[in-house]
């Protein structure tokens, strides 16, 4: 079973899976590459594979990834090895761009499909500058492309409003659990 976890950045995908996981060992985590430098606390193999953009435009030659795009200037992609069937228990759990989840939609249409909604504009703008990462120029551009992406929330399976994070979870699961017969 593939899930996929998307929406607008700074909406919490990776906050929500991390929870999701720690209650969920079941669950393998898909680490993507991205070509951009991490960001503090991040490990590379965990967080993302942090690779050159020579290397990535390599990968996409030998037609490695599920899916990639360029997102804000840098690559970011998910192989198809990690998505087919590697792990024992067969789930997988991916966060990924608006952008990136739909390709992946197209290509593994029985996988969920769940975006992630902030609980406000105003809630998103906090989270994108509270992280430090990026200078104002930065945080502009990701909320313009937030307002795009949120119209497009109708296109996946689920919608989940990022409110409280334990809540979220809860309704991930109970989304996951009513799912699991059908979707496998």
């Amino acid at each position: 079973m593939l899930v996929v976890i998307t929406g607008p950045s700074g909406v919490g995908k990776t906050t929500i899976i991390k929870r999701f996981l720690k209650r969920n060992p079941e669950f393998k985590y898909s680490v993507s590459l991205t070509t951009r430098s991490p960001r503090s606390r991040e490990i590379n193999g965990i967080d993302y594979y942090f690779v050159s953009e020579e290397d990535f435009l390599k990968l996409i030659e030998r037609d490695d990834f599920a899916e990639w795009s360029k997102v804000y200037g840098r690559y970011y992609g998910r192989l198809k090895k990690d998505l087919e069937g590697t792990t024992d228990s067969g789930y997988v759990i991916v966060g990924i761009d608006v952008q990136g989840a739909k390709k992946l939609k197209d290509r593994y249409p029985k996988g969920l499909f769940v975006f992630l909604m902030p609980k406000s504009e105003s809630a998103l703008e906090n989270q994108l500058r509270s992280r430090g990462t990026d200078d104002p120029e930065e945080i502009k551009k990701r909320l313009n492309e937030a307002l795009i992406e949120l119209k497009q929330a109708d296109d996946f399976d689920y919608k989940l409003i990022n409110n409280k994070i334990n809540q979220t979870v809860k309704e991930l699961e109970s989304i996951i659990k009513e799912q699991k017969p059908k979707k496998q």
